[in-house]
């Protein structure tokens, strides 16, 4: 069974053990949709924001210096968006009603990210994509940098001293 499929039944699952949810979706952190069951959203442009929020997320506790980006939670007027790292190349996300219980919305989502990282982990080498060069692509950690961490800028300082 592919890993697209195992993880779409993951979060049924997940949506009908907790009926505040609204959707879920998990994507790869380069923003690719890996399954989603989301009814009334986007799940391509939300995949492309939760990358990047999973970007911004993982900067920050680098930079405040707090260990690995875990999760992120985002309260609006209507409910909850939650996103937690599912392994270091996925991430989940979801989106909740403002009635959730938020500690169990944390309990869910991060159980149900440890079961797609080690489904994503789980893939075998054939399923893989190629490189260029016909060979296979080494893992995120082998290139030196976080598969969607962003780059450090400090902006330039002033000559002038008062």
């Amino acid at each position: 069974m592919a890993v697209e499929v195992e993880v779409a039944n993951e979060l049924h699952r997940l949506r009908a053990r907790m009926p505040q949810l609204t959707g879920a979706l998990a994507a790869g952190a380069d923003g690719l949709v890996l399954a989603q069951d989301m009814p009334d959203v986007q799940p391509e442009g939300l995949a492309a924001l939760t990358a990047a929020a999973l970007g911004v997320g993982r900067r920050m506790v680098d930079l405040a210096d707090r260990g690995d980006f875990r999760e992120l939670l985002v309260r609006g007027a209507d409910g909850y968006l939650a996103t937690y790292a599912a392994g270091p190349t996925a991430v989940l996300t979801l989106l909740a009603d403002d009635r959730v219980n938020v500690g169990r919305l944390h309990l869910e989502g991060r159980r149900c990210g440890a079961r797609i990282a080690e489904l994503v982990a789980a893939r075998s080498a054939d399923e893989r994509p190629f490189g260029a060069e016909g060979g296979r692509f080494p893992p995120p950690h082998a290139r030196g940098r976080i598969q969607g961490a962003l780059p450090v800028r400090i902006p330039p300082q002033s000559r002038h001293r008062p």
